[in-house]
């Protein structure tokens, strides 16, 4: 896969809306920026639609080629369980027509790896919670799609620990797990000693943790777990511990060491249960706003931290360590191969991380708060990710490959989905963010052949902003719902404010 250095000599120009473009306009653009990527003239309605197809997947079978994918609310109870919001997300999700369910949402195998207070949390104390969580989303299936329709409805439950991004007793209070020492990502996630970095002791117990997850999960009733890889917690920072020492860090062996004993106690405990991976199979090194070109409210755009004093750069996984603004998929392709003979069938790709270069993890036109402009047009960013799904349909065709960042391709979304299952790029087409502000967008694109531009999401990163400044996650400006909340009129207050 071809990459390029990050251009920030054109960082500060206006990026097109896609809002304003016709297809053809959209086409153009996309072919200039992205010429291999192909966009259908038309959505294609149920009868003709590759993404209406069928697939099997070991022993699951999901009726078509939508994939909702798993959208953190911040809205549940302070002992881990399911609010009100939680409930009303997940009964989207059941309406929204995908037959694919990667997780939910990110739920914390133990309290201490929990990304925030209100985060979800199994336990004994919330499964029952869970499980009603679970029924609603059948039920709003159900009640949409008729009573036979949720007998290939696939739903999983994504499983992690936040490692050095916990935030388990106050939204402002870090009390990081890392998994080593970061040159430059210690100062931004509170990791301050040594005594923050995890033992090799205590790792095997978090590994009997997610062990211990997924057989309630399978008990729950859902249809498989996701051992959660990505966006730099805790396993996706495992891979790249190269400068960690003991058994889980430094070689590729050992770097890998808890996946294969996570999967080892999932199939020795919990036979049967299907096992998924969503993985950040690329990575960037952290990026910042620019100060010489932030203006009062306006974010600079980002660059990348200065990394020049730790060449080779040994603190990443899918990192060039000569350079690491480009990314190297080598390891991500012995990652993949291990998946294989681990027996994972679901893989879903995806890249970067919120936290230290969201533009690589979820390309957008506006930053959240906590961020900095767009350095590329985030069509690039769309690219970098489907390109790697690509790659590894082509390398590795008997996985089920799911790939991410489409939704800020906003009004021709299905144009494009459509095109990359039919081409082979990805089996499903995976949807995070859309499903937010539109959560029916596969329904109505699978039904009507159209979609209702007014809802479409526009990626102004409200969603991230709110969580950032202790609110519930949504879409504010499009779901009336969240703008009709308390915690709207703060955000918009906070925004006007900042």
């Amino acid at each position: 896969m071809q990459t390029t250095k990050q251009d920030n000599a054109a960082s500060g120009a206006r990026y097109p809306r896609i809002g304003s473009m016709s297809l053809e306009e959209f086409r153009a653009h996309l072919t200039a920026l992205a010429p291999e990527m192909p966009c259908d003239a038309e959505i294609l309605p149920r009868d003709r639609s590759p993404l209406a197809e069928p697939l099997e997947v070991g022993q699951l079978r999901a009726g078509n080629r939508w994939c909702v994918q798993p959208m953190e609310g911040w809205d549940g109870t302070e002992d881990g369980g399911p609010g009100e919001l939680t409930f009303r997300r997940w009964r989207h999700f059941g309406e929204s027509g995908a037959k694919l369910i990667w997780g939910c949402e990110a739920v914390a195998v133990r309290s201490d790896g929990r990304a925030n207070p209100n985060q979800l949390l199994i336990a004994p104390g919330t499964l029952a919670g869970l499980e009603k969580l679970r029924a609603a989303l059948l039920e709003a299936h159900a009640a949409r799609f008729g009573s036979g329709s949720t007998r290939d409805l696939v739903i999983g439950l994504q499983l992690t620990h936040s490692g050095r991004f916990s935030r388990p007793r106050r939204k402002d209070l870090p009390e990081p797990r890392a998994a080593f020492r970061h040159p430059i990502l210690d100062a931004r996630s509170g990791v301050a000693s040594d005594a923050q970095v995890l033992t090799d002791l205590e790792l095997e117990g978090i590994i009997a943790d997610f062990v211990s997850a997924a057989v309630r999960a399978r008990d729950l009733g859902f249809d498989f777990v996701d051992v959660k890889h990505c966006h730099g917690y805790l396993l996706h920072e495992l891979l790249g511990a190269h400068t960690r020492a003991g058994r889980y860090g430094g070689s590729f062996e050992n770097r890998t060491r808890a996946l294969r004993e996570i999967a080892a106690g999932i199939r020795r405990d919990a036979p049967g249960l299907e096992v998924a991976v969503r993985v950040s199979l690329f990575d960037l090194v952290p990026f910042r706003p620019d100060p010489a070109r932030s203006r009062g409210r306006d974010l600079g755009p980002g660059i990348p931290e200065d990394f020049s004093r730790y060449l080779p750069y040994r603190y990443g996984f899918g990192v060039d360590r000569e350079d690491p603004t480009r990314i190297d998929l080598a390891e991500g392709r012995r990652f993949l191969a291990l998946l294989e003979e681990l027996g994972v069938r679901l893989v879903n790709v995806s890249g970067g991380s919120p936290y230290y270069n969201p533009h690589i993890q979820r390309p957008a036109l506006y930053p959240p708060c906590d961020g900095y402009a767009p350095p590329e047009d985030p069509i690039a960013g769309v690219a970098r990710h489907l390109l790697a799904a690509r790659e590894v349909k082509r390398e590795r065709p008997r996985l089920a490959v799911v790939g991410s960042a489409l939704s800020y391709l906003q009004d021709y979304l299905p144009h494009v989905a459509q095109a990359l299952v039919r081409d082979g790029w990805m089996d499903f087409a995976g949807i995070g963010r859309m499903v937010l502000a539109y959560w029916d967008m596969p329904a109505d694109a699978l039904e009507r052949g159209a979609i209702d531009r007014k809802r479409v999401c526009r990626t102004f990163s409200d969603c991230t902003t709110a969580p950032r400044n202790g609110l519930p996650s949504g879409c504010y400006p499009l779901d009336k719902g969240y703008a009709a909340l308390p915690e709207g009129e703060r955000l918009r207050a906070l925004k006007k404010s900042s």
